[in-house]
């Protein structure tokens, strides 16, 4: 499935509307652990059938910032967060994200 990078609130709220379940991951374009994060993220992609999305925490603070608040999940940088039923149902950040913990709960 192919990642869509996304970058505003309006965007992520239509996604919300038109998935009943997706993936999104936040990441760091200027840190090592989240190069590593979205290399999985991406080998992950190759087999998912997930929609899947990814946001740059530099490009989108609000918007990241805005999933922060309404899903009451601490910010962190890598972080991958599942939503279904537009309810946060997983997530995971840092070296957790594998392609193994992806396939496990995505």
């Amino acid at each position: 499935m192919e990642i869509k990078n996304i970058d505003s609130v309006e965007q992520f709220k239509q996604i919300v509307e038109e998935n009943q379940e997706f993936v999104l991951l936040k990441h760091s374009l200027t840190c090592p652990i989240s190069t590593s994060a979205n290399q999985e993220y991406e080998k992950f992609s190759e087999t998912s059938d997930c929609p899947l999305f990814r946001l740059h925490v530099q490009h989108a603070r609000e918007l990241s910032n805005y999933i922060a608040d309404t899903y009451q999940i601490k910010h962190e940088s890598p972080q991958v967060i599942k939503i279904a039923d537009g309810e946060s149902t997983w997530n995971t950040s840092h070296s957790d994200i594998t392609v193994s913990s992806l396939e496990s709960n995505c």
